[in-house]
C-alpha cells in the first residue's frame, strides 16, 4: 500500500511538470537592459519620460533640428551665409544655394529628429494611459499637458517644412498602421487641438522654469493661428499674453532693458522668455549644455576669443546694410541700404595687420550686439581683428555671428572646457520671447486692428534698442560706432506702410534668431526678397552664390526624403512639389 501511495505521488508530480512544461510562460523572461512598463507607468518613470520629450527639442546630436534654426530659417532667409570653407559641412551648401536634394543628409536628419521627439511625446500619453496608482489626477493632467505642447512643437516645426506629414498620436505604434499613414492631412487643425489642451491645461507657473506654461502655449497658439492668417484669433491670444502673461518662473512678460542682456548666459530665464530650451554647463557631460552653436564661433581665435572654431554662420552683407538709418534714425524701407554710400563700410579684403576704420554713418545700436565686424568690441574679449578671425571671406563673407556667444567672463562657469570645443554653454535659447510676441501681435493689428496699435508696439521695441546704457561701448566708455535710433511719430494711416514697417522691425529685431525665411514664406514675399538678397550677395561671394535662384512653388518646402518614401512607399507618401 506505502508503495502504491509513492508511485501515486510520483505520478502525480510527473504529470504536473508536463502541465507545467506544456505552458510556453517558463519561456517570458524580462528583457535585461531596458525597463519594463511597469517601470516607466510609476511616476518617476513617467516623469523620466517626459524629461526625454525635452532633450529631444536640441535634436540630441541631430544638430539640424534645434529650434534655432540656423540653417533652415536665417542661412535660407538671407540673415547669413553658412561660411567657413565650401568643403566643411558642405551638406548645406545646397540649402544655402536653393539646390534642395532629396537625399540630403541635413534634410533627413530634421525630418527624423523631429519625429523622433514626436515618438516620445507619444510614448508619455501612452504610460499616461496606463499610469500606476501613485500617479495622481493632477499629475497625469500636467504632464499630458507639456507632452502635447511639445508635440505640437515638432509638428509645428515639420509643417513649416515639409507642409503635410504623416500625422501620427499615441494612438499608433509599431505593427499597428503606423507605417501606413499618408501625408494627406492638414496638420494646422492637430497643432491647434494640442496647444489648446496645453493652454486650457497648464498652470501660470511651473516648479522648474524650463518647463512650459499656460502663456508659453497661448503665444504658441497665437503664432500658430498668425501662419494660417487667422489674425482675429492670433490677436486674442497675443492680447491676452501681452496684458497677463507671466513667465514660468512668475515673471510679468516685459522688454529686458538691454538688448544685449538677451544674448547673456547669466541672464536666462529673464521677463521676456517665453520659452527657452535650457542648458548647463559642467555638470559632468556636454550633452546637457547648448552644443548648437559649437561650429558658429569665430575662426582661429585662440585664447583671445571665444569658440576658437569653425567660422560657420557667417551675418550677410546684406543683413548688416539693413542697420542703416535716416537721419531720424529710422529705418530705409524703400531698400536703398543697398546701395551707393548706404551700404555699411566692410573690410573685405583688408588684412587684419592693416589700416581699417570702421564705418562713420548712422547705425541702428542693435547691429553691433548682432554682428561681429571689424574694429567693433566683440563682447568682453576684445575688437573684432576682422580676417583674422575668419575662415575663409570669399566663401562667407567678413562678418561673425555675435547672438548666443558666450563672455570671456563666462569661461569655465557658464561654458565647459571638457570636450573637445569650448564651444558648449550654459546659455539657453529662447524659442519665443516677448518682442516676437509684440511684433506678431502688430502684424495682427495692421491686418484687422488699429496701425496705431502696431506703431505703438513696433516704438516699445525700438524704444528699448534707443537706450543709450544699452549700446556697445569702448574701454573708454564711448559708443563704439555712430549709433542713432528714433521712434515712429508720425501716425500710420497707410496699411502697407505700416505693414513693411513692422515686417522690417522683424528683421532687424530678430536677425540670426531662425526666423526671417519662414516670415518672407508666409508673407507671400520669399521669392523677390530671396532673389534679390542673392542678386546683391552674389557681387560679394560669386563663387557661394553666384548662379542660385529660389523658385516660387518649390523652394518654400524641404523635399520629404527620399529615404522615407522608399521605406514608406510613393503610394503612401508623397513627394513635395518640384522634387
Amino acid at each position: 500500500m506505502k508503495n502504491r501511495l509513492l508511485i501515486t505521488g510520483f505520478a502525480l508530480a510527473l504529470l504536473a511538470l508536463i502541465g507545467f512544461a506544456c505552458k510556453d510562460s517558463f519561456l517570458e523572461v524580462a528583457p535585461t537592459g531596458q525597463l519594463a512598463n511597469a517601470q516607466l507607468t510609476t511616476s518617476k518613470g513617467i516623469e523620466a519620460a517626459l524629461i526625454s520629450v525635452y532633450s529631444q527639442v536640441s535634436g540630441r546630436g541631430r544638430r539640424m533640428v534645434h529650434p534655432i534654426n540656423w540653417v533652415w530659417g536665417s542661412v535660407r532667409g538671407g540673415d547669413a551665409n553658412k561660411g567657413t570653407d565650401p568643403g566643411d559641412f558642405s551638406d548645406i551648401n545646397p540649402i544655402q544655394r536653393f539646390e534642395y536634394q532629396s537625399t540630403q543628409g541635413v534634410i533627413r536628419d530634421n525630418f527624423v529628429g523631429l519625429y523622433e521627439g514626436i515618438a516620445r511625446a507619444n510614448l508619455v500619453l501612452r504610460l499616461i494611459a496606463d499610469a500606476q496608482p501613485d500617479v495622481t489626477e493632477a499629475t497625469k493632467t500636467s504632464v499630458t499637458a507639456q507632452a502635447r505642447f511639445l508635440r505640437a512643437h515638432f509638428y509645428f516645426s515639420l509643417k513649416r517644412n515639409f507642409n503635410n506629414t504623416p500625422y501620427v498620436d499615441e494612438s499608433l505604434d509599431y505593427g499597428g498602421g503606423i507605417e501606413k499613414v499618408p501625408n494627406n492631412q492638414d496638420l494646422w487643425p492637430k497643432i491647434e487641438a494640442d496647444f489648446k489642451y496645453a493652454l486650457d491645461n497648464l498652470p501660470e507657473t511651473q516648479g522648474q522654469v524650463g518647463r512650459v506654461n499656460k502663456w508659453a502655449a497661448a503665444a504658441y497658439l497665437g503664432k500658430t493661428y498668425l501662419y494660417q492668417k487667422k489674425y482675429a484669433e492670433a490677436k486674442a491670444q497675443f492680447d491676452a499674453c501681452i496684458a497677463s502673461g507671466v513667465t514660468s518662473n512668475g515673471k510679468k512678460y516685459a522688454l529686458e532693458a538691454k538688448y544685449g542682456d538677451l544674448y547673456k548666459g547669466s541672464n536666462d530665464n529673464n521677463a521676456e522668455s517665453i520659452w527657452a530650451w535650457q542648458a548647463a554647463a559642467n555638470t559632468g557631460s556636454v550633452n546637457n549644455a547648448n552644443a548648437e552653436f559649437d561650429l558658429n564661433y569665430p575662426y582661429n581665435t585662440g585664447p583671445n576669443g571665444p569658440g576658437n572654431c569653425c567660422g560657420f554662420f557667417q551675418p550677410s552683407f546684406e543683413l548688416v546694410n539693413s542697420f542703416r538709418v535716416d537721419a531720424n534714425g529710422l529705418p530705409l524701407l524703400d531698400g536703398s541700404y543697398n546701395t551707393g554710400a548706404n551700404q555699411v563700410k566692410t573690410d573685405m579684403g583688408v588684412g587684419s595687420g592693416d589700416a581699417f576704420t570702421p564705418d562713420a554713418g548712422s547705425l541702428d545700436p542693435r547691429l553691433d550686439w548682432s554682428v561681429g565686424r571689424r574694429g567693433i568690441p566683440f563682447l568682453d574679449w576684445q575688437d573684432h581683428p576682422g580676417v583674422a578671425w575668419i575662415r575663409n571671406q570669399p566663401n562667407g563673407g567678413p562678418y561673425s555671428p555675435k547672438k548666443y556667444t558666450y563672455y570671456k567672463s563666462d569661461v569655465g562657469s557658464l561654458q565647459d572646457n571638457t570636450s573637445w570645443t569650448p564651444g558648449y554653454t550654459a546659455q539657453n535659447f529662447t524659442v519665443i520671447r516677448f518682442a516676437d510676441v509684440l511684433l506678431m501681435a502688430a502684424e495682427c493689428e495692421v491686418e484687422i486692428g488699429s496701425l496705431e496699435t502696431a506703431r505703438s508696439y513696433t516704438n516699445l521695441i525700438r524704444a528699448r534698442a534707443a537706450n543709450p546704457a544699452s549700446w556697445v561701448k569702448r574701454g573708454d566708455g564711448s559708443n563704439a560706432a555712430n549709433y542713432v535710433i528714433g521712434l515712429y511719430n508720425t501716425a500710420w494711416t497707410d496699411k502697407a506702410v505700416a505693414r513693411t514697417a513692422v515686417q522690417f522691425e522683424r528683421k532687424i529685431e530678430l536677425s540670426g534668431e531662425g526666423h526671417r525665411f519662414y516670415d518672407l514664406v508666409r508673407w507671400g514675399t520669399a521669392a523677390s526678397a530671396i532673389n534679390a538678397y542673392l542678386t546683391y550677395e552674389s557681387k560679394f561671394l560669386a563663387g557661394t552664390l553666384g548662379g542660385s535662384t529660389f523658385s516660387a512653388g518649390k523652394h518654400e518646402l524641404l523635399p520629404i526624403p527620399q529615404d522615407q518614401i522608399d521605406i514608406i512607399g510613393a503610394d503612401i507618401l508623397k513627394q513635395n512639389p518640384g522634387y
